[in-house]
């Protein structure tokens, strides 16, 4: 079964509107945790632009499920990581002009560096994924720097203009997954994924976990976290009961 991933950042983006101290986080990720979350994602950004040291601190403690730590190759944060000790990390590209992160990470002119930092994790029993395009060059040389899993970045087809576009997008994660599960890594996909556009994605694609950030907390100021959590696994368990011919 598919994992959901559910990331809280926009949650503590609206409380850095403000600069204040709701909505908050740490409750959001309590409250997903309840709706079902089988992981909850944050993002330390360097510049802090929402997710906060406290933020990490206090849902490392609260919550039940597994926390995936999104974050930079900054010796900061890497600092933070190792102190905190969460299930998973995964390694992001990080721009401070981005509004949110854009692409995958360039795995192939960096991979000293990574391999690294990778083992730092590793030999701190710290599981490590790394958001990577789905292109072949990225996934072998993710292969090479010793991580466990890679996480495909779904932008492009949540962005498609239109169907035919769409199915060539899913068409090109589909060869990815093929490829990354042949060189023995462990499959996640995630960026822009939707309420609507997450069924195919459920139905083709042999992946273990699914991470989702703005659709939920977007659904959720209509009708809570929780219950936006509860539809979201819902609606992959359908789809996944149809991929399995159940």
């Amino acid at each position: 079964m598919i994992k959901l991933g559910v990331n809280v950042d926009h949650v503590a983006t609206l409380r850095q509107a403000r600069m204040t101290y709701e909505p908050d986080p740490v409750t959001a990720a309590g409250l997903a945790d309840l709706g079902g979350a089988d992981i909850i994602t944050i993002h330390l950004r360097e510049d802090r632009r929402h997710i906060q040291d406290r933020d990490l601190a206090l849902i490392s403690k609260t919550v039940f499920s597994k926390l995936n730590l999104e974050m930079a190759t900054s010796q900061e944060i890497i600092d933070i990581a190792l102190k905190v000790k969460p299930g998973q990390i995964t390694i992001v590209p990080e721009r401070r002009q981005e509004v949110t992160t854009e692409g995958g990470l360039c795995v192939t002119t960096q991979k000293k560096l990574l391999a690294d930092i990778i083992k730092r994790f590793r030999d701190n029993g710290i599981h490590v994924s790394l958001f990577i395009d789905p292109d072949k060059d990225q996934i072998t040389a993710s292969s090479e720097v010793g991580t466990q899993s890679i996480e495909l970045h779904t932008g492009n087809y949540a962005n498609a203009k239109d169907e035919r576009q769409s199915a060539k997008m899913l068409e090109v994660l589909k060869e990815g997954v093929r490829i990354a599960q042949e060189a023995g890594l462990r499959v996640n996909a995630g960026h822009g994924l939707t309420y609507k556009n997450v069924c195919p994605i459920v139905e083709s694609m042999d992946v273990e976990e699914l991470h989702i950030g703005h659709s939920i907390v977007s659904r959720a100021i209509f009708v809570g976290i929780k219950k936006a959590v509860q539809e979201m696994k819902e609606l992959i368990y359908k789809h996944y009961l149809i991929k399995q011919n159940l």
